[in-house]
């Protein structure tokens, strides 16, 4: 395998790992900083606060996306990563 090769496919890797993780960590700032931003107002410091709305709201959103994300991971093995395996 090539260098130029091999780097190229660890480029795709790290940016089909970046696209499929992006969504879960998108929904979790934005709950996290709701969530503090209403902490700071109210003066309510639960540690269970943040917890609790944070993992609903990312099982809600990999639920949704779970086929986006598999469909990418597939795409990307049977076209990219078998193959070079497979030496085609």
């Amino acid at each position: 395998m090539e260098q130029a090769l091999f780097f190229d496919t660890l480029r795709h890797g790290l940016w089909i790992s970046a696209m499929i993780s992006a969504p879960l960590l998108c929904v979790a700032l934005i709950t996290g900083v709701t969530i503090g931003l209403f902490q700071a107002l109210t003066s309510v410091q639960e540690m269970t606060l943040t917890f609790v709305p944070k993992v609903g709201a990312m099982l809600a959103v990999f639920w949704v996306s779970m086929s986006f994300m598999s469909a990418t991971l597939v795409d990307f093995f049977t076209n990219g990563i078998i193959p070079l395996i497979a030496g085609s």
